[in-house]
């Protein structure tokens, strides 16, 4: 039987969060978040929960998806909220990843005006890049840009 706990109701941490009540709950069923129950039954949080929430939007507005914040907040001892240690640690994880993305972007911006990747939208120059479609073989899309 789950413990009876006092904390803070779902409402307010939506107060405090400005996340919807039913995004919190998503958060719980994804499993990124864990409520207790209070002698009534409804969802009670930690403080904690609160900054372990503002994390996952943090992490979500850089670009990374729920599985790799749950991936993330999982790698922590005892399902605690991230510590400043344990933020140093992500951070570099997560910069290395907006890195390769930044580089990702800043050579799909120069490759742009020249060529469409070969999806094909730049059928006048294609027949110079793309002879023979010979692009199909690495598989389907823009392939000369990804």
């Amino acid at each position: 039987m789950e413990k009876v706990k006092k904390g803070i109701l779902i409402g307010k941490v939506a107060e405090r969060t400005g996340v919807a009540v039913s995004a919190i709950r998503f958060y719980e069923e994804a499993g990124l978040i864990q409520a207790g129950r209070n002698s009534g039954g409804q969802r009670v949080f930690e403080a904690a929960d609160i900054r372990r929430i503002s994390f996952i939007i943090i992490a979500q507005k850089l670009g990374f998806s729920l599985k790799v914040i749950k991936t993330e907040l999982d790698s922590l001892p005892n399902g605690r909220t991230p510590t400043l240690k344990d933020w140093e640690k992500i951070s570099q994880s997560f910069g290395a990843n907006i890195d390769k993305r930044i580089e990702d972007l800043a050579r799909l911006k120069q490759k742009l005006t020249g060529c469409m990747g070969c999806g094909c939208l730049s059928l006048q120059h294609c027949a110079l890049y793309n002879t023979d479609d010979k692009a199909r073989e690495n598989g389907p899309g823009p392939q000369f840009l990804l």
